[in-house]
């Protein structure tokens, strides 16, 4: 698959770690040396995970080589939809008069993107379909509750969107050379690790240790497939790029690994943990900066429990 174009949104919004002293009394220095986080990304009023999800479309739209109604499969990817019956794959389908696609929604928990980049694989090889939009857009803070101790202070919202197809479209288009994605519900806490129950309690994370160990240990197994298949070594990796969770998590891969931090891209400091967007959004804000011929792993780990992740040759 050859990446079109991509395009992403951020809110404005910061939420510096000072204010959870007074919501959940964790100060800032702890939420630092736990997670790394130093403020997050917020969704503003009139904001939510359909407007983000377009505006990402938006920004990927003057970087797209053809028309958009060429687009044969649209993808919502994503797991704090702000509805999950008219679905954002179909509001980008009427917004840009799409006609002719298919528009599906699926979620697996923070590996949701990569989940619907293997989906899209899955219709080019059976030729039904060559243009794909996939979007992803997490509205976390909608969701979660910043009294929670435990992961109250974790969550920041963003969206990225990203134009795939079977063909390459013009010369150059960096590519997704392969996809692997695993479902881990039998393992550690699996469903009970992360949940979001929108009339309970939202998005709750009530063992974050056991998150934490399964975490690191499947996205590493997640780039030893990817690169294993590939002949290649994760040594010969230009940048690795895992799901913003916890920067603890993305320093115990990088230990685990034998190799330095500055191999990992991150912008989880900044924006928090943005979810299922949270590894294509690192890529999307650098990969005008990588040089062609650079290879990238993204790697990611979700709640239920999940893995997957996929590599791309810039």
């Amino acid at each position: 698959m050859f990446i079109n174009a991509t395009g992403y949104y951020i809110p404005e919004t910061r939420v510096s770690n000072d204010h959870f002293l007074e919501v959940n009394g964790l100060t800032s220095d702890w939420i630092v040396q736990r997670t790394g986080i130093q403020t997050r990304s917020k969704a503003g009023e009139d904001e939510n995970s359909e407007t983000m999800g377009l505006n990402a479309v938006e920004n990927a739209l003057p970087k797209l080589p053809y028309p958009i109604e060429e687009v044969d499969l649209i993808v919502s990817a994503c797991y704090s939809p702000r509805d999950t019956v008219a679905t954002l794959a179909h509001l980008a389908q009427r917004k840009y008069n799409i006609a002719g696609a298919k528009a599906v929604y699926l979620s697996s928990a923070c590996s949701s993107f990569s989940n619907g980049l293997e989906v899209i694989e899955g219709y080019f090889a059976m030729n039904k379909a060559s243009k794909a939009l996939i979007i992803c857009s997490e509205h976390n803070t909608y969701y979660s509750n910043e009294t929670d101790p435990k992961c109250g202070h974790l969550w920041g919202d963003a969206a990225v969107a990203v134009f795939v197809s079977k063909e390459e479209q013009r010369p150059g288009e960096s590519q997704i050379l392969d996809i692997f994605t695993r479902g881990l519900g039998h393992v550690g806490k699996g469903p009970d690790g992360v949940r979001l129950r929108p009339k309970e309690d939202g998005i709750t994370m009530p063992d974050g240790r056991d998150v934490f160990m399964h975490a690191c240990k499947y996205m590493i197994e997640v780039l030893e497939q990817l690169t294993g298949k590939n002949n290649i070594t994760i040594a010969d990796l230009k940048y690795i790029i895992c799901h913003q969770a916890n920067m603890r998590i993305v320093a115990n891969v990088a230990h685990l690994l034998n190799l330095d931090m500055s191999k990992f891209l991150n912008n989880i400091q900044e924006l928090g943990n943005t979810g299922s967007a949270s590894a294509m959004l690192v890529l999307a804000q650098h990969i005008h900066e990588l040089q062609k011929g650079d290879l990238i792993g993204l790697t990611v780990f979700g709640g239920g429990y999940s893995s997957g992740g996929f590599l791309v040759r810039i």
